[in-house]
């Protein structure tokens, strides 16, 4: 008994043990977590450090409660929007914790025209672009990457081809025959039509090197930029140097291309069939008499060819393409010296055979704190930039000459009894060439010189001087000189230099030179009236001027084709072209920024540009805006909304111009040709004369802009959304409108005509989840503009444009403007199906059409069952331009994004889609390789389901049965997409163990861009637009096709 006592005690004893060892380790806290101004913070997180897996939150009262595991216990307490804080538990029971408010949200500082502001402070509509999102896209310039990102811009590339120009439009295009492009402003450099240059500076920057790219969209924005920011302004910051330890990183990746969509065609059977079907006759003898080795002859049967296998010309000229980039940049600085250097190359090559572009830069910048009154900082960077390849969607006088049409229509098959390989031979033998302009695409991509090397070296410095307190000077200036030599080769074997060309061996070499200079005077002024009222003023004079230059020559005939465009000399001479312009502008520019308690915001600013591209009495034009910004959630009736971070709402008007119209537009222009001319004194007299007219009352654009914007922030920044309201509306076009054909030419620049752009912006922002190991955040915009014409020449009711994609087209207008209308709107006729046997009356073996029915537009006695047909719209049962109407509409409806990053314990995936949805494609290879209109030319596969006496349910034409050149609603396809833009995986090495190699960030990842396209479009990619004009989007003839492009790479900082 006495024994099962002392057993007990024991085990009484080392309970209580226990008990004490498990309250020393349990140690209980209870606390509020709040602001600064007393308020509950309602969701903090408070995680004991070092144990992952004690945490919790608070609750709706800012309480939390927790119990700590380790002896000298730190809590951390963090929540989106608030500066962490961690603080050392010790013995403490009770804790009381007080969050400031993170400024990076609501108060990161955003670039704006001449100058920075808080992002709380802002009046106008300026959105952000997140680099940190966009360097996870493997592109070679940021514009690539832009599309779907921010609400209200348009992004559109022409088409796949390494290097080529991407349309960038800011809320709607404003202009009718002149540029959309926005005004690009380079570490305070401004650039016009960086698409149109002879070096296209976008594509000399590694958008590694950028630190910022702010977007200004309304005219409050805007209008400091005046006469060339009528259609927005873009600014980009590349990154600088910092104080702090020197860094060097790393970023390097290597991937591979590949198009991820193939055109089929017809195969060897399915060809020969629609060869007999356009000349049986001909087809027996080329495909069906076959001689046997033994000398016998027999006719096969068409289903001879099932069982051959025709040539892909499409794999023969496509590849998966290497690509490679990397980047290595230096920063750091003391508080007084700061210092930044980069060097990158990238190499790209093209998805076509012997096409790509390589990118070699270097970047170096400084700043020096002289005293505590002045600061100098210069930046200086090279690059050069070559592309390379045979061009794919170029315009030429007949469009057979295209590359790819060539691909699609070449034949997959050789005759019957033909021996000859048609991959080797550079003209197809058995066709007439007389008559036909296709030539083998593999030949041709081996054998055409198109390249194009361009340098751009860049120049900006300037001095910062505080004359008094508050009263500061900036003196800018700026060089930039760009130039690029084109060298254009077609020897022996190529389609433009073969024996059978009038020019046999040819090239041309050709030169541009350009030099832009930039001097801006600033004076910025901040005052506090008191403890309630600011004011910050600025004024300024800028200067700005421009030469460029141009020289080309070609020579065809050339004896020694070894020495390529070295030999251009010993040939016959075929032009000659130099050409020289300039121009010059010189600014002045005020604004003001009145604040009251950061509640009422007032802005207001003015610019005056005078402009050597107008006549004197033209050459000035006054841009003005003002601008309100009222911060609600700051009034006291809102005291009560907790969950209410952010509210903020903008008003704004202004005026911005655009000058995007020739240096010499307003004088008349006079040609001498050197081949024209008279005889006086039995000597030829080289002759001249007018070949455009002046106008010398030309002047700017100018566009009225109104913008209505709502800021909103929820749950301290948790959840955000903006909502943007504008309407544009721009006059005196700087438009070429044609000129009666009595006046002696055709188009003259005059001040006509007026557009409205009218939208709605929206962009939502979130903080899914925000714990330690897991966050997910995303981001939404989507963006509506109609676009209308509201004015056009003096009693012109519409404006038709042709697209000349061959000399048999130039004269057919494919696009209207129409007041009421959009810009471009689709024009032809409506595509009613084909005829079928009901609409004739047969008459012994011929097929009559009914006197009912009306004919396509040929004469009646031509056209037979399975022909094409279209609607006869004013009912005189006969089909020509008095039947066109609008078929369709190339301008989007909407077009968006949606973004999305997520972490987890080191890693990091970011999914982004963007979408564009409601415009319509021109699919004009349709016209070529879906009517059958030739012998021995292939067709896309689709045909195979063409219209025929045992197939009359297709609406298809058969074989030849679409003469008629017009366009139709046959061509046009929808072409709205969503594309799984962009996706990247990657991880990032614990600290702990990087730091022991002396490395500060270790990240592997791969990325992949272009994924996949959910489109009901039948080309190669919906987003396509070649020989983009404002009038003449959406058009689709011969286009490179887009790549994905998958890469694997590094991350890596010392």
């Amino acid at each position: 008994m006495k024994h099962q006592r002392c057993i007990k005690k024991t085990i009484l004893m080392f309970l209580l043990l226990l008990s004490g060892i498990a309250v020393n380790a349990q140690h209980r806290i209870t606390g509020t977590v709040k602001d600064a101004q007393g308020e509950p913070i309602v969701g903090a997180n408070v995680l004991e450090r070092g144990v992952k897996t004690n945490g919790t939150i608070t609750d709706i009262n800012g309480n939390f409660v927790i119990s700590t595991t380790l002896k000298n216990s730190i809590l951390t307490f963090s929540f989106i929007g608030y500066e962490s804080k961690a603080i050392s538990v010790g013995t403490k029971t009770k804790i009381e914790i007080i969050l400031e408010e993170n400024s990076q949200m609501l108060d990161d500082v955003v670039v704006v025209g001449y100058g920075t502001q808080k992002r709380s402070d802002l009046t106008g509509s300026v959105a952000s672009v997140s680099m940190k999102d966009m360097m996870k896209a493997p592109v070679k310039s940021f514009d690539e990457a832009l599309a779907g990102r921010i609400a209200g811009v348009q992004v559109v590339s022409s088409e796949g081809q390494p290097g080529a120009s991407i349309d960038v439009v800011i809320r709607g295009g404003n202009s009718v025959t002149q540029d959309n492009s926005p005004l690009y402003v380079i570490d305070g450099f401004p650039v016009e039509n960086p698409g149109n240059e002879s070096v296209n500076p976008i594509n000399a920057i590694d958008p590694a090197d950028i630190e910022s790219i702010d977007i200004l969209k309304d005219a409050s924005a805007t209008a400091i930029y005046g006469a060339r920011a009528a259609n927005g302004v873009v600014i980009i910051q590349t990154k600088q140097g910092s104080e702090g330890k020197t860094t060097i990183s790393y970023n390097g990746y290597y991937g591979w291309q590949s198009s991820t969509k193939r055109l089929d065609v017809l195969d060897p059977y399915e060809f020969v069939k629609l060869q007999n079907e356009i000349d049986p006759v001909k087809t027996k003898t080329l495909y069906l008499d076959k001689v046997n080795s033994d000398g016998t002859k027999e006719t096969v049967p068409l289903d001879y060819y099932k069982n051959i296998e025709g040539i892909n010309w499409e794999e023969q000229i496509m590849r998966t393409a290497p690509m490679q980039n990397h980047h290595l940049s230096l920063l750091g600085g003391t508080k007084l010296s700061k210092y930044n250097a980069s060097f990158s190359y990238l190499n790209q090559k093209g998805i076509i055979i012997n096409s790509g572009f390589t990118r070699g830069q270097a970047r170096l910048g400084y700043e020096r704190e002289i005293n505590k009154r002045m600061k100098v900082n210069f930046n200086v960077s090279y690059a050069r930039v070559k592309r390379y390849g045979t061009p794919v969607s170029t315009s030429n006088y007949n469009n057979e000459l295209n590359l790819l049409f060539s691909v699609w229509a070449y034949r997959p098959i050789s005759l019957i009894n033909s021996d000859v390989n048609l991959l080797e031979v550079p003209n197809d033998p058995e066709i007439e060439q007389t008559a036909d302009f296709r030539y083998n695409p593999i030949i041709t991509t081996q054998n055409e010189l198109r390249e194009t090397t361009e340098e751009s070296l860049v120049a900006n410095a300037f001095l910062e001087y505080m004359i008094v307190e508050n009263l500061k000077l900036k003196v800018s200036g700026g060089y930039t000189r760009r130039f690029s030599q084109s060298d254009t080769f077609n020897n022996s074997l190529s389609r433009s230099g073969n024996e059978t060309t009038n020019n046999r061996v040819n090239g041309g070499q050709g030169y541009t030179n350009t030099t832009t200079w930039l001097n801006e005077n600033t004076l910025n002024y901040n005052l506090r009236i008191n403890k309630n009222q600011t004011i910050n003023l600025l004024g300024g004079m800028t200067l700005q001027g421009s030469k460029y230059r141009s020289f080309a020559a070609y020579s065809k005939l050339l004896p020694n084709e070894n020495l390529g465009v070295s030999g251009l000399d010993e040939g016959t001479p075929m032009s000659v072209n130099a050409t020289s312009t300039e121009w010059a502008l010189v600014s002045f520019l005020g604004r003001a920024n009145y604040n009251i308690k950061s509640k009422y915001l007032f802005t207001a600013s003015f610019r005056s540009d005078g402009s050597s591209r107008f006549a004197p009495g033209h050459k000035w034009g006054h841009f003005a805006s003002g601008a309100f910004a009222w911060r609600i959630n700051t009034e006291k009736f809102l005291k009560d909304w907790k969950f209410l971070s952010n509210a903020k709402l903008r008003l704004s008007w202004g005026m911005t111009g655009n000058n995007n119209v020739g240096n010499f537009s307003y004088y008349a222009g006079y040609s001498t040709p050197v081949n024209a001319g008279y005889m006086f004194n039995n000597q030829f007299v080289t002759g001249s004369y007018p070949s455009s007219m002046g106008n010398s009352d030309l002047t700017w654009e100018t566009t009225h802009q109104y913008d209505a914007g709502l800021d909103l922030g929820f749950f301290k920044q948790r959840l955000t959304l903006t909502i943007d309201w504008y309407r544009k509306n721009t006059k005196d076009l700087l438009l070429n409108a044609s000129l009666p054909t009595s006046t002696g030419y055709s188009s003259q620049f005059q001040n006509i005509g007026s557009v409205r752009n009218e939208g709605l912006e929206i962009s939502l922002g979130a903080v899914i989840f925000d714990t330690k190991d897991f966050k997910w955040n995303s981001s939404f915009n989507i963006s509506f503009n109609k676009n209308k014409v509201l004015e056009l020449a003096d009693n012109e009711y519409s404006l038709l444009t042709a697209q000349r994609w061959g000399d048999d087209w130039q004269l057919i207008p494919g696009y209207i403007a129409r007041l009421g209308g959009p810009v471009a709107a689709f024009y032809g006729h409506i595509w009613d199906g084909v005829y079928q046997y009901d609409d004739f009356d047969k008459v012994g073996d011929k097929y009559i059409l009914k006197d009912n029915i009306t004919s396509n537009g040929e004469p009646r006695a031509s056209v037979q069952p399975g022909d094409i047909k279209y609607r006869d719209l004013n009912g005189d049962r006969v089909v020509d331009d008095n039947d066109k109407t609008v078929i369709g509409n190339p301008l989007p409806v909407h077009i968006g994004g949606f973004n999305n990053n997520f972490y987890f314990r080191g890693f990091d995936l970011n999914v982004f889609l963007q979408w564009s949805y409601g415009n319509d494609i021109y699919n004009a290879n349709k016209l070529m390789l879906e009517s059958g209109y030739k012998y021995n030319t292939n067709q896309y596969a689709s045909y195979a389901n063409r219209w025929s006496p045992e197939n009359q349910n297709s609406n298809i034409p058969a074989a030849k049965g679409s003469s008629l050149k017009t366009y139709s609603t046959r061509i046009v396809e929808d072409g709205s997409y969503l594309r799984l833009k962009t996706v990247s995986l990657g991880y990032t090495l614990p600290v702990s163990l990087t730091q022991k190699w002396g490395i500060s960030l270790f990240r592997i990842y791969a990325s992949a861009q272009n994924i996949y396209t959910w489109t009901g479009y039948s080309g190669y990619d919906p987003e396509v637009s070649i020989r983009r004009t404002a009038l003449t989007p959406g058009f689709d003839y011969s286009a490179y096709p887009k790549a994905m492009t998958i890469t694997l790479g590094t991350n890596i900082t010392f």
